[in-house]
């Protein structure tokens, strides 16, 4: 029997409660007899951590897949055990078996979330004609996307046939969404739905959820779709319930990344200047880029072309596999070591360790001209890496780099310190997978299609 949307969140928190509650009652009673006390001290460290995990759940953006809540979850509940385990009525655990424990809950969690989305797919009706193939073509491109596109319904001009197939008229909205019985309605004309709504807001059984269209793609892709944003979407920048530590927590993670990333770059030193001096040329190759408000900065990296790759005055797109850097500038680009003396820009400002990519000054008038609100990028720190990075890769041209746009608009709009980790850890292991023979291949003769690939 299908998940409705009153049992899928039933389902899911009693999963998680058997798991945790499980994990801790087993490890207790490794370690000591569990009486009646053990019991309600298992009871009630489990209730915590499941608090822990319901607020990472819900605050976590959806487009970051189960793991990363299942993390943050998994952390958060860990510390305030560890607060209470030592008191009287506490669990009495040592800090291997807490740690156990809290393994034993990541891995549990993170799959029973995984499986039940798979097998749990939200059914999305769309009202407007011309989106709903545009949508339907954007979940076919990403992998992980639990959505069923059920079809268009609401809005006359839908010819019979298509796909998604049109479900009935404005004056027929009211028995369609009975009959199919969507968890997201999509409203996806503007103005021209206003009917649409008045109609859902009518309905006494409203078991379902309404999303504007550049709202269902920020939700259910991690991206914005260009043609649709509107001025007044750049409102949520400036907001009132913008959070105001933003910007203070971010400098001292990037601070604290930086020294730590600097202070590890000093043991591989020795292999990095022996990769690099493979060709003759200078040791680090700086290039001015345009940072936050337009400004103009000198970058860092470790050379990884010869030093007459390009002609002067005749600025090249770099490129997934470019074929102008050398064997071992290709291998400084798969793992990404070539970025490694940017934490020096980290560390004075000019760079966050997450953010846009900063562009080259050669390429930004040509960018702002062809692709709409290319400039508002700038309204953020370049980063190192980045969601749109770890997303979908290189930018050769102006399709890409408007591929590009539409996922740092989504981390300009839902960044955060646990975006910046999921970022960070996925920088890391697809530099790891790059090193294996079977992924480059694959990397190689991949078409782009959306999903994270080479940087």
């Amino acid at each position: 029997m299908p998940l409705t949307p009153l049992r899928r969140p039933v389902v899911a928190g009693c999963g998680r409660a058997a798991i945790v509650w499980l994990g801790l009652a087993i490890i207790a009673a490794a370690e000591h007899h569990l009486g009646a006390g053990g019991l309600v001290a298992v009871s009630i460290a489990a209730a915590i951590w499941l608090v822990g995990l319901r607020i990472a759940s819900a605050s976590a953006p959806y487009a970051l897949g189960p793991w990363v809540p299942a993390a943050i979850g998994t952390a958060s509940g860990l510390v305030c055990v560890m607060a209470v385990n030592p008191y009287p009525g506490g669990l009495g655990l040592s800090l291997a078996a807490l740690c156990s424990v809290a393994a034993g809950i990541f891995l549990s969690v993170g799959t029973w979330e995984t499986v039940l989305e798979r097998t749990a797919q939200r059914r999305v009706l769309v009202i407007g004609t011309e989106a709903v193939a545009e949508i339907a073509a954007a979940a076919r491109r990403v992998r992980r996307v639990p959505f069923d596109i059920l079809g268009t319904s609401g809005l006359p001009g839908a010819r019979p046939g298509t796909s998604p197939p049109p479900l009935g008229d404005l004056e027929q909205l009211a028995e369609v969404v009975d009959a199919q019985q969507p968890d997201v309605i999509v409203l996806a004309e503007g103005e021209s739905c206003s009917g649409a709504l008045e109609r859902l807001l009518d309905m006494t059984d409203r078991r379902f959820r309404v999303a504007g269209l550049t709202s269902f793609y920020e939700y259910a892709f991690g991206w914005l779709p260009l043609d649709h944003l509107t001025p007044m979407w750049f409102l949520s920048l400036l907001h009132l319930r913008q959070r105001p530590g933003r910007r203070p927590s971010k400098r001292l993670f990037d601070v604290l990344l930086a020294v730590s990333g600097l202070a590890a770059t000093v043991l591989l030193l020795p292999l990095l200047v022996l990769l690099v001096k493979w060709t003759p040329g200078p040791l680090i190759y700086r290039q001015t880029r345009v940072g936050e408000r337009g400004r103009r900065f000198t970058m860092y990296k470790l050379r990884t072309m010869p030093a007459d790759a390009e002609r002067p005055g005749e600025p090249v797109f770099a490129q997934a596999h470019d074929p102008r850097a050398s064997a071992a500038g290709r291998f400084l680009r798969r793992t990404h070591l070539d970025e490694l003396p940017q934490l020096w820009n980290v560390l004075k400002g000019d760079m966050s360790i997450v953010g846009p990519r900063p562009e080259r000054p050669e390429f930004v008038e040509m960018l702002e001209a062809s692709i709409p609100y290319w400039s508002r990028r700038l309204l953020m720190k370049p980063g190192m890496t980045g969601w749109a990075q770890v997303r979908c890769g290189y930018a050769s041209d102006c399709a890409s780099a408007a591929e590009k746009l539409s996922y740092d608009f989504w981390y300009m709009r839902h960044g955060s310190l646990a975006v910046d980790l999921a970022v960070c850890v996925k920088t890391v292991l697809q530099a790891v997978e790059c090193l294996e023979p079977r992924r480059l291949r694959m990397r190689g003769a991949a078409t782009r299609t959306g999903e994270p690939s080479a940087r």
